[in-house]
């Protein structure tokens, strides 16, 4: 590797402040980036500069601070929309994360479905983009219908098309799989749904880390991801969808800072995005999420996501080499889920954190891809990578998992 590079992912990872802590009397070494990502300095910054010097509420006053917080949520809304090439910065809603968003797109469709209609999802969603939609289906009476897997672990691609036709009214998938990294090509997804007059939600809560997105490219009509999955405050989310959809959706919520007129017995909204903004947002989350995109747009993507590609490699290599362990895992995919035989996926987190290792173990709040998995009742233990994480990190982990191998064999 050239030294810049690793110039520049030393840069990355030092800019982490949570990174330098002990854990167990052992150096951290966090390996949970997709349950939530470390945040840098400059988004902690962001976020106590905007408590310290600038709390006010968007949108109402007229006195300095209000105009300030104002100015700084609206430009929040346009680096995200710049960030994922929206059309325009209105087609951004700021929620609390994926989970309210994908709540919310569910709930606008709940006057519209009938029995006849069938909603698709897939056996990789999450539950925040499985569970609104089972509501939806069990309050309209529509057809949850869910796509399974290949022999290979993959997305059933023959299955998707042979289910789409003029019933499926809504196709909601995730853009990568927060178990196996198993990614689904969102653009082809479009075309194909859009056939048939289908509307494309899609899950970028994952994809949103590791790769590039562009709405209009992708063609989605609506789009989800967190903020605290990207480096940002927890608490932070975004909702895109195309302006005419957006405009269609009746609020979620109903209150201050959404209505143009109110009389006692009728209201008129305001125009997007306020309309679907009831009361007060997180400014403080819109900032902290735009500093973390501003920072990340001056660094050199190619060599992060390159430097996580050799990780997952090397990791991937390792854990073959190590006849106890059963991986589930994507190619070439920056989050690998594995199994000790006969050892409980909380067992393994447990010992290793013990040493100091962070990690997730459990069904990751994707019990049907557990199920499909045949590991409903134990799930898996899950590393996933970030550019901040490093070869020797890695090795100390393998190490690790080789003394937690010999403990439970005696």
């Amino acid at each position: 590797m050239k030294q810049v590079h690793q110039d520049e992912l030393n840069s990355f990872r030092a800019a982490f402040p949570g990174l330098d802590q002990p854990i167990n009397d052992e150096p951290l070494i966090y390996f949970d980036n997709a349950a939530t990502a470390q945040s840098p300095q400059v988004a902690i910054d962001a976020v106590t500069n905007y408590y310290s010097n600038n709390k006010a509420n968007v949108h109402r006053g007229v006195h300095t601070l209000g105009t300030r917080s104002t100015e700084l949520y609206d430009q929040a809304r346009q680096t995200v929309a710049d960030f994922i090439h929206a059309p325009t910065a209105t087609d951004v809603i700021f929620t609390k994360g994926s989970t309210e968003g994908l709540n919310w797109v569910a709930q606008s469709f709940a006057q519209q479905l009938t029995e006849t209609d069938e909603i698709i999802v897939s056996v990789f969603e999450h539950h925040a983009n499985f569970l609104p939609w089972q509501r939806l289906a069990q309050q309209t009476g529509a057809k949850l219908v869910v796509i399974g897997l290949t022999q290979n672990n993959e997305f059933d691609w023959a299955a998707f098309e042979a289910k789409l036709g003029p019933q499926t009214k809504i196709v909601a998938l995730t853009m990568m799989s927060n178990v196996t990294g198993t990614t689904i090509d969102m653009r082809r997804v479009s075309a194909m749904a859009h056939e048939v007059g289908a509307v494309v939600v899609a899950d970028a809560a994952q994809a949103i880390v590791h790769m590039a997105i562009d709405v209009v490219a992708l063609d989605v009509d609506y789009l989800v991801f967190s903020g605290h999955k990207l480096y940002g405050p927890m608490g932070i989310g975004v909702l895109y969808g195309k302006t005419a959809l957006l405009n269609q959706m009746e609020p979620a919520l109903v209150g201050g800072g959404m209505v143009a007129l109110v009389t006692n017995t009728t209201a008129e909204w305001l125009p997007l995005p306020e309309r679907l903004e009831a009361g007060t947002p997180n400014v403080g989350g819109a900032v902290g999420l735009a500093a973390v995109i501003t920072w990340l747009q001056t660094l050199d993507q190619g060599v992060l996501q390159q430097h996580v590609q050799r990780l997952a490699q090397a990791l991937i290599t390792g854990l073959a080499q190590r006849p106890a362990v059963t991986t589930y895992v994507a190619s070439g995919s920056p989050i690998i889920s594995f199994n000790l035989v006969d050892v409980h996926p909380h067992d393994v987190a447990t010992a290793l954190d013990q040493l100091g290792i962070a990690v997730r173990a459990g069904h990751h709040c994707a019990q049907p891809l557990m199920q499909a998995l045949g590991l409903p009742n134990t799930g898996t233990v899950r590393l996933s990578l970030a550019p901040y994480n490093t070869l020797a990190e890695l090795q100390r982990f393998l190490e690790a998992l080789d003394e937690i191998i010999v403990y439970f064999r005696r």
